[in-house]
């Protein structure tokens, strides 16, 4: 199974809605977003009754083969050891989560939501998660379950956990100079980028903002 592809730099985490578009668009966008590099890319399990899930799943998993990046499921980890999944992203530790562990394939990749309870982070680490996401930095439609994050819980959480953590919820280009002094390890998007009308242009822009910005801090070291 793959592993997160973390490097010195901050990346994106690409979540992608089954329902966004037709699936040959959304799997034409996919091709074009692949050409630059990706932390992860996580499936919402937000399938119509009409899709086959399964299909969908292996469809995005044999596009994404040939990249260094795994491919998770959000919440239905049942599919993890049906498929050619890496890992699985809950939105909360399940009550009965040994015995799903116990079912799951050896180091599958396990990823957490986390809001303003900074005691997730412990439970995170307890049960032998590799990263958590926070939900979220700013007001977002693709987001309404979750409460805003207040910018003092994600300073917290840098000093106090050594998971490696990403922000979400309503990051765009326009608003991403105020989480410059936030440490994390990268975006998690979903309408930033494949919402767009040109998603390997948005894309671009990111990881651009993203290098320049990791450049910025080297420079003023």
């Amino acid at each position: 199974m793959k592993r997160l592809n973390l490097s010195s730099e901050r990346g994106i985490y690409l979540v992608l809605d089954p329902q966004a578009k037709s699936e040959k668009e959304l799997f034409q966008d996919l091709k074009g977003v692949f050409q630059y590099p990706l932390i992860a890319l996580q499936i919402w399990d937000h399938f119509s009754p009409e899709q086959d899930a399964r299909k969908f799943i292996e469809n995005v998993c044999e596009l994404a083969k040939p990249y260094p990046f795994p491919v998770l499921i959000n919440n239905s980890w049942e599919w993890v050891s049906k498929t050619a999944l890496d890992g699985v992203h809950f939105d909360q530790i399940p009550a009965n989560f040994t015995p799903i562990r116990q079912r799951l394939p050896e180091n599958t990749v396990l990823g957490l939501t986390c809001t303003n309870d900074l005691s997730l982070l412990q439970k995170a680490a307890a049960n032998g998660f590799d990263y958590i996401s926070f939900c979220s930095v700013f007001p977002s439609p693709n987001a309404e379950a979750c409460e805003l994050v207040s910018k003092d819980t994600l300073r917290k959480a840098a000093d106090s956990s050594h998971l490696p953590f990403f922000l979400a919820g309503g990051i765009r280009p326009e608003n991403l100079n105020e989480l410059d002094a936030i440490p994390h390890r990268g975006l998690a998007l979903i309408s930033g980028i494949m919402g767009q009308a040109n998603p390997a242009k948005a894309m671009e822009q990111f990881s651009y903002l993203l290098k320049t910005k990791k450049s910025n801090e080297v420079s003023n070291d």
